[in-house]
């Protein structure tokens, strides 16, 4: 993995795992449930199984992303997933947790490099998210699974971005913790970190060709800001 830090000169960010701490919030509802049945399992550790549970509905849940694609209802599965969202959770916005960090380092990114956001959800709630942060101002456009024909791991949505940030793919460095955010940069023939603070494991990232592997997130302006 060699990342060429020459060649960036802009940012693509997903959003759950990478800006938004969506991994801890599915493995604490889902740790809630299992509470239960804590005897079964190992030393009682519901906790455990619930992240084991959460990592490994990774790889099925991107290969029905991309089947979706394929099928050609991608847009209408994300619109249905954020109505379901919007009625589970209502306007409770307090579901929002951002990473710790982010917003600090995209104070010193946004200074030296267009960015954007690059997401596979719907536009509803990848919008509440942005707006409820007030993220707007550091982002020169917004990828949704709505935006694009396909999406990730297709290379469509970074090309548009690209597009966007009047960059060319090659280009963009695109920053994501799940193999999708990296297949789709290589698609795209973008340079990618995997972050590993989201769903990722490394090992899988490190299969799929990510350019640079990361704990978490915030490290990145260690590497692109001097």
């Amino acid at each position: 993995m060699t990342l060429d830090i020459n060649r960036i000169q802009g940012l693509c960010f997903d959003v759950d795992g990478t800006l938004r701490d969506t991994d801890d919030q599915f493995v604490a509802s889902l740790a809630k449930k299992l509470k239960p049945f804590r005897i079964l399992f190992h030393q009682g550790d519901h906790h455990a199984v619930a992240r084991r549970i959460v990592m490994a509905s990774e790889t099925p849940g991107n290969y029905l992303l991309g089947l979706s694609d394929r099928l050609g209802i991608d847009g209408i599965l994300a619109k249905i997933s954020d109505i379901i969202y919007h009625f589970s959770q209502g306007k409770n916005s307090s579901s929002f947790s951002l990473l710790p960090g982010i917003k600090e380092m995209l104070e010193l990114l946004k200074p030296a490099y267009p960015m954007s956001i690059v997401s596979a959800r719907g536009e509803r709630l990848t919008m509440q998210f942005i707006e409820h942060f007030g993220l707007q101002d550091y982002f020169t456009c917004v990828v949704t699974a709505q935006t694009c024909k396909r999406t990730k791991p297709f290379p469509d949505p970074i090309l548009w971005a690209a597009r966007q940030m009047r960059l060319q793919p090659e280009n963009c460095l695109m920053i994501g913790d799940t193999t999708v955010d990296i297949q789709a940069a290589r698609a795209a023939g973008a340079q990618s970190v995997g972050v590993l603070c989201g769903f990722g494991e490394e090992y899988e990232l490190k299969h799929s060709g990510a350019d640079l592997i990361l704990p978490c997130t915030d490290q990145l302006s260690m590497h692109l800001v001097t």
